[in-house]
This record gives C-alpha cells, structure tokens and sequence, in this order.
C-alpha cells in the first residue's frame, strides 16, 4: 500500500530533519516472519483469482490466511480503509475497495496488495495478474512493471544512496520502445513496527541522492506503472486512485532489508534469489 507516514520509532537514523527506522538483525528475522505471512496471503488469493469471484471473497481468502498464521491484516482498519487487500482493477491503479458484488471477469487485470503484522512487525507486497490469458499489451505492461520492481531492489546495497533505487526502477521503464507513463507521487516507503515511514521511495529521480542505504533500513518498492498518460484521479470514495485518461495499470510490490550480505527480499519466498538474479545480485536468504 503506498502512502508515508511517520511515527514513534525504536531505533532512529537522523536524516534531513527526519529519523528513519533502523533494525537489528533480530528484528528483520521477525519481519522475515511476517513477509513469508503476506507472500501466503498475496499466493492464496492469487489460485482463487478466476472470471466470477468477486473481490470480497478474495479479500476473505487473504484474511483468514493471515490470521490463521496467527498475524493480523495491516490494511483493515487502516485510517478507516474496510479490506483486507486493495483489489484495483485495469485502470485502477492503487487502492481498490474489496467489494463482494465486484466479480472479475476474463481478461481483466487486478493488482492484489496486501500486508500482515506479525509480533508487531509489518510486511506489505503487491502483485498484478491477469484473469485468464492476458493480451499483448497487457503482458508486456506487467513483465515491465514486475522488472522495474527488480531493478530496484537489485540496488538496495549498503553503501548506496535511496534514489539509486528510484533511478534503476525508472531506467527499466523508459528503456522500452513503448512510452509507459510512471505514476507521479505514490510510491515506496519505509516500513517496520509501522507500514508507512520515512523515507518515501519514489519510482524515478536521479541517482546518487538521498539517505544512504545502511544495514537495517528496510524499504516497500513498488512501482506503478500505466500503458498510457500517468496522470491521476482519486474516486469518491477517498481511496481508489485511478488512471485519468482511462488506460490500464499495473503495480507489483515487495519488502526488502538491506543487509551487509545484500538485500534480502523479505515477501519473497525465496528471499529473492530468482528475482534478483538477472541483476547479477545474490541476496542473503
């Protein structure tokens, strides 16, 4: 879920005026706990994703997953949202309203975001998948949204800088012949005994710039990413953010810890050892 917000924190690093949630060893161990909670939810609602279910019931799914894991939902309740997972779909970008009179149909796409907190802990990731047999268009929009997503967390090293990430997420978007608009504003966020803290991870900027990436920060990267004009709208109902020129979106997330061994993909199952690898980087899993 993007958004930023920052509150009382255990461990601080001062930057900019800001203090960013730092980690210790132990405490990425239980957000690692947490992570493989939501990568359950996030896989058990993706068997179930089918033409006729409606997103109450895929919601209900990644419910009773997390609390049978004995962890509870991060997104219901949340400054009042009502779902368990944002279920947006097409050109819905982030935040869709789980409805049970909402059914999917074939060929739709829908971005399922989810997160757990788990001893206090949080973890949050995001995946887009396509009901039924995905079009061209659409299944080149959302291997280059899941790419970008790599790419930034191939640049989640200690030693580098916060826009390093940013720059490698958009670098992979604009490379490709067709224009894919980038999603101004919504982005990536630190995460921890919260869902949103500082620092806010946009999805493009130039390199070299911001926090240093140190040991402990943990980070959600999530580009969203549009098949045409980035601009946004906001519906109604004070969460659906939506495409302005009605084109389709696509939007994959993942919580990552950066480590001194590397970044270790914390909502992967395998700590992202096949994500990552066409990167050149191995992670610590």
């Amino acid at each position: 879920m993007s958004a930023g917000i920052l509150s009382r924190l255990p461990l601080l690093a001062k930057w900019s005026g800001r203090m960013i949630q730092i980690k210790t060893a132990h405490e990425i161990e239980l957000m690692r706990a947490s992570g493989l909670v939501t990568a359950g939810a996030i896989a058990a609602v993706k068997a179930a994703v089918r033409p006729g279910v409606s997103t109450g019931e895929l919601d209900a799914i990644a419910e009773d997953h997390i609390r049978s894991q004995g962890a509870v939902p991060n997104f219901l309740g949340y400054h009042g949202f009502t779902g368990t997972i944002c279920a947006s779909i097409n050109h819905e970008i982030v935040h869709g309203i789980p409805n049970p009179e909402r059914r999917l149909a074939e060929g739709d796409n829908i971005s399922i975001d989810c997160g757990a907190i788990l001893q206090g802990w949080h973890s949050d990731s995001a995946v887009t998948v396509t009901v039924g047999e995905p079009s061209a268009e659409d299944a080149a929009l959302l291997e280059v949204t899941e790419r970008s997503m790599w790419a930034g967390l191939a640049r989640a090293i200690a030693g580098g800088r916060l826009t390093d990430i940013s720059h490698a997420v958009e670098e992979t978007i604009t490379a490709e012949s067709h224009p894919y608009g980038i999603v101004d504003h919504y982005g990536g966020h630190g995460i921890g005994t919260e869902m949103h803290q500082d620092p806010h991870v946009l999805n493009y900027g130039r390199p070299g710039r911001g926090p240093k990436l140190v040991p402990g920060l943990t980070l959600a990267i999530e580009p969203m990413v549009t098949v045409g004009n980035p601009a946004t709208v906001e519906l109604d109902d004070g969460w659906t953010v939506i495409t302005k020129d009605g084109s389709r979106a696509a939007h994959f997330e993942h919580t990552v810890a950066i480590t001194p061994e590397g970044p270790w993909v914390l909502t992967a199952p395998d700590g992202g050892v096949a994500g990552l690898a066409p990167f050149g980087v191995a992670p610590r899993t």
